[in-house]
């Protein structure tokens, strides 16, 4: 790798790095805010929140990856085009491919970067993500449950406790079952104590009420009773083997699926789009860089304008990915349809290819550059019109 190679490749994935670091910490903030129950409504420190919240980072990365590259690539490219770096280096005759190729260096490191990703770290990050959220859930009342205070401890099941005594029954207890639709469940007991054993996890109510309010009868049924088991093993994980999702399959386990397994049995178009979908993850910096690079590698004067090239590049990049979606999407019920994101990154691929080996320049017609300088131009107008008036 040539000096001119090294500058290239240090200055790209410096800024490959800054985009992606900034784009991630963004989102992961957006992302950890709606859980920010866990640390206030269940009891849980800064730590435990943090470290919950960020075990959705890899797959954050694997999202966020290609579009970094490609912001780094335009920027580099652009800063090189406006230093006059790319035209020097033609008139000393280097090629456009010469210098496409310190781009891909980059490249197979972004790529890299997300077949690994893809392949095991985001599924292991998915997977410890529901074994800690398990974890917190495990003492749902003996430590989440705060005396005094209505806690929700799953959508629609809310549980207030009046006291909890030393010796760890809970005194005035009041819990508010609403998940099924068509019927309410508000139980109140004088106390309660929480079993473990074989069949799980209850929580023993004595001396209470039963409340059943249906939604088509206007009166409630009220039942008395002296003891009332209510099955917290939902909540806390019980004995019960954790079912992992899709999206917490590893590469490996979407090639050769389990014919045994409950979710492949339901759900094999799902399997197929997700198994199709990890294999075509690495493509797409490839492929986003050769887009960018055919708009926007070649040398031009002052007066040739790159501002539609770089649109005409950000608008490729954007149809390939909805492609893309749209493929996966529809491929789980069309198998036929998953190959029409292979032969949209062929078509991008293949023909970016081209056009940077031939080192053709790639431009909008002349009428729609006349076009948009005349919007341009009258739109100017009229803001310094307002501005004067």
């Amino acid at each position: 790798m040539g000096s001119i190679s090294r500058y290239i490749f240090r200055t790209t994935f410096g800024a490959f790095a800054l985009v992606l670091i900034s784009l991630t910490a963004v989102i992961w903030v957006t992302q950890a805010l709606r859980d920010i129950d866990i640390m206030t409504s269940q009891g849980q420190t800064i730590l435990v929140f943090v470290g919950i919240t960020g075990l959705i980072i890899p797959l954050l990365v694997l999202v966020i990856a290609p579009i970094a590259l490609l912001i780094a690539v335009v920027h580099v490219l652009n800063k090189l085009s406006t230093d006059s770096e790319i035209i020097v280096m033609s008139a000393a005759g280097m090629s456009p491919w010469f210098l496409f190729r310190a781009f891909m260096s980059v490249t197979i490191v972004v790529s890299i970067l997300v077949m690994s990703i893809s392949a095991y770290f985001a599924p292991q990050g998915l997977r410890m993500l529901r074994d800690w959220l398990t974890e917190v859930r495990a003492n749902v009342v003996s430590t989440i449950v705060q005396p005094g205070r209505f806690t929700s401890i799953e959508a629609n099941v809310t549980i207030h406790i009046r006291e909890r005594r030393t010796n760890g029954q809970l005194i005035g207890i009041f819990l508010d079952d609403r998940r099924n639709p068509n019927e309410r469940m508000t139980v109140i007991a004088e106390r309660g104590d929480l079993v473990d054993n074989d069949a799980g996890t209850f929580l023993v109510l004595q001396d209470g009420i039963v409340q059943r309010q249906e939604t088509r009868k206007p009166d409630p049924a009220m039942v008395v009773f002296d003891r009332y088991a209510f099955d917290l093993s939902q909540f806390a994980g019980g004995t019960q083997a954790v079912k992992y999702s899709i999206r917490e399959r590893y590469l490996w386990q979407l090639l050769f699926p389990d014919p045994k397994d409950q979710y492949y049995i339901e759900q094999p178009g799902q399997f197929r789009a997700e198994l199709h979908d990890r294999l075509v993850a690495p493509l797409y910096p490839v492929a986003f860089v050769i887009i960018a690079f055919a708009y926007l590698g070649t040398p031009r004067t002052t007066r040739q304008s790159r501002n539609m090239s770089m649109l005409g590049a950000i608008g490729g990049v954007a149809l390939l990915r909805l492609i893309g979606f749209a493929s996966t999407v529809l491929g789980a019920n069309l198998p036929i349809m998953l190959v029409l994101q292979y032969l949209a990154l062929a078509v991008a691929i293949g023909g970016g290819l081209f056009v940077i080996h031939r080192g053709l320049i790639i431009e909008p017609p002349a009428f729609l550059n006349r076009w948009i300088e005349t919007v341009t131009s009258r739109i100017l107008r009229l803001t310094q019109r307002v501005a004067a008036s």
